[in-house]
């Protein structure tokens, strides 16, 4: 489904480039869930948003599903990722003024859904994520792992092949993040590939397959 091959990716500062990403090579196959590790620094979140379209490689060839991402445009870009990447982050990056449902629904508003259709697909995922009854709840009436869900619903609303997290946990408490990870677990196998970030080893250990990195090379589990 992903390969990466000979990833860069350099930071132009007034005095100095910082090189963050030195060379990644990386395959992940269609149902897989991986964590990536590494110490603050290391170019995680860097590798994540190469992968989820929203950054682009200095250097280095990205192909998802047979197609050369890094040569297209940022329209094709966009388009890619609202079809084909769900985003799950660690501060849930909810719309404060939106209720569950609309917040769920912001994909499917980009993708050209006619908006009664948008409410019952989104309303039908909350359910799924066990909040049907919070749908008109706002994101301050929402606890954390609840929040954590809504930012799941969000991003399974248009069945995309690969959800990407970023410290999905990072927010919540051990109890509740157990819960979110149970979610992601079922939904791996359900045949979603998942990739996550994060710096728990008790949260890694939910994946299938663990990558670590280390100043801006991934030294385990790569390609």
């Amino acid at each position: 489904m992903i390969v990466l091959k000979d990833i860069r990716r350099s930071y132009e500062l007034p005095k100095i480039t910082v090189d963050v990403l030195k060379g990644i090579d990386l395959e992940v196959q269609n149902g897989d869930f991986i964590a990536i590790m590494g110490p603050s620094g290391s170019g995680k979140s860097t590798l994540l948003n190469i992968i989820g379209c929203l950054d682009r490689p200095t250097s280095g060839q990205y192909f998802l599903n047979g197609i050369d991402v890094s040569t297209k445009d940022d329209n094709e870009l966009a388009e890619i990722r609202n079809r084909s990447i769900g985003f799950v982050f660690q501060s849930f990056n909810l719309l404060p003024r939106f209720s569950a449902w609309k917040n769920v629904e912001l994909p499917l508003l980009y993708s050209g859904v006619e908006p009664g259709m948008r409410k019952e697909k989104a309303v039908a995922m909350l359910k799924r994520m066990g909040l049907g009854e919070r749908a008109d709840h706002r994101p301050n009436e929402l606890s954390g792992g609840e929040q954590q869900r809504v930012a799941i619903a969000r991003a399974l609303i248009n069945d995309p092949m690969i959800i990407l997290a970023d410290e999905p946990t990072g927010n919540l408490d051990s109890k509740v993040g157990r819960e979110i990870m149970g979610i992601f677990t079922g939904l791996n196998h359900e045949g979603t590939t998942i990739i996550l970030v994060t710096h728990e080893t008790h949260i890694a250990a939910f994946a299938k397959r663990t990558i670590t990195m280390r100043d801006g090379v991934c030294f385990n589990g790569c390609p």
